[in-house]
């Protein structure tokens, strides 16, 4: 899954760096850049997204015109892969967002924190960085960037997308019962949706019941607690950037010691999900929401599509105007 945590979930191997190492790393590379300021931008706003969920909301509104960079972990719409990358969600480089001119840097919270939001004010450089772990905060982030984009209208038409998509997820599951479910991010260590987290609230609205009843929105939990908790179907949210089936860690550890006597693994209940879709608070949450339905209930649920017609993120006034040469 990509990086940013939520879109960033913790994830086996450490990508995302701890908020110490972060803090230090960010206060290092605002030293180097001291008494700089980022030149004027030219012809409105210009925008840098540190985080996929918000490149996507930036296309979704109408105003993916105006991205000039992008983390290196965005990849959706298409087309922003021709914006320059600054970096990663947790080492964003300061000195390259300048570069680019921002008049606003955009991004999920994250471990870079309050930090890098202090650096790139002293450039001169607005930012937003909001709270997106439930489906209102990703409306209000829709809406904030609507309004500092002067794309309202834009994002009026992504929050109503959300909303029509969840009153058909909510009138399909209403009368299906509660499946008991664990969503596992990661698998060494384990990492799983808890409670106070944007995919708990999916779990909810999809008719399911978290196993993972405390700890916080990301806890990590053994094998053990696993078995003891013995969920009915098992969400296997572990596959790669951009969903590629074939880098799902859970799958390779059906065999293992400990998983194999997990109940849902027995009795083949592990269902794979689209990481880019269910796991990334975006404007595609809505068709997130539909996927875990469908995940939890199968073929016994009756749910349409009609709701879940994507935004023209890749045209008209939201599409991303060509990169400059020899841009990644």
């Amino acid at each position: 899954m990509a990086e940013e945590r939520r879109s960033s979930t913790p994830r086996a191997g450490g990508t995302a760096l701890p908020r110490r190492a972060a803090l230090a790393a960010l206060a290092a590379v605002a030293l180097a850049a001291c008494g700089r300021r980022a030149p004027a931008a030219q012809g409105g706003a210009r925008v840098v997204s540190l985080s996929p969920s918000t490149t996507e909301a930036v296309c979704a509104i109408g105003a993916g015109a105006l991205l000039v960079g992008r983390s290196r972990h965005c990849d959706h719409p298409p087309d922003v892969l021709r914006l320059p990358s600054v970096g990663g969600y947790a080492d964003p480089s300061i000195e390259a967002i300048i570069a680019l001119s921002p008049t606003l840097v955009v991004g999920a919270r994250g471990p870079a924190g309050p930090a890098l939001e202090e650096a790139l004010r002293g450039h001169g450089i607005a930012t937003t960085f909001p709270e997106t772990e439930s489906l209102a905060q990703i409306e209000d982030m829709l809406a904030e960037l609507g309004r500092r984009l002067d794309a309202a209208p834009g994002a009026e038409q992504a929050i109503g997308r959300i909303r029509a998509r969840r009153q058909a997820v909510e009138q399909a599951v209403k009368e299906m019962p509660r499946v008991r479910i664990a969503l596992l991010f990661d698998t060494s260590p384990i990492f799983a949706a808890g409670p106070g987290s944007f995919a708990d609230e999916l779990i909810r609205l999809a008719g399911g019941e978290n196993a993972i009843a405390r700890g916080g929105a990301y806890p990590s939990i053994s094998v053990e607690h696993l078995l003891a908790l013995d969920p009915d179907v098992l969400l296997d949210g572990t596959t790669g950037e951009g969903g590629a089936v074939g880098a799902s860690r859970l799958a390779m550890l059906r065999d293992a010691p400990g998983w194999r006597s997990l109940r849902a693994v027995r009795e083949g209940r592990v269902r794979p999900l689209r990481t880019d879709v269910v796991l990334r608070p975006g404007p595609r949450i809505g068709d997130g929401l539909a996927a875990v339905a469908r995940a939890l209930h199968g073929d016994a649920l009756a749910l349409s599509d009609a709701a879940a017609v994507p935004a023209p993120l890749g045209g008209g006034a939201g599409a991303v105007p060509p990169s400059p040469t020899g841009a990644p």
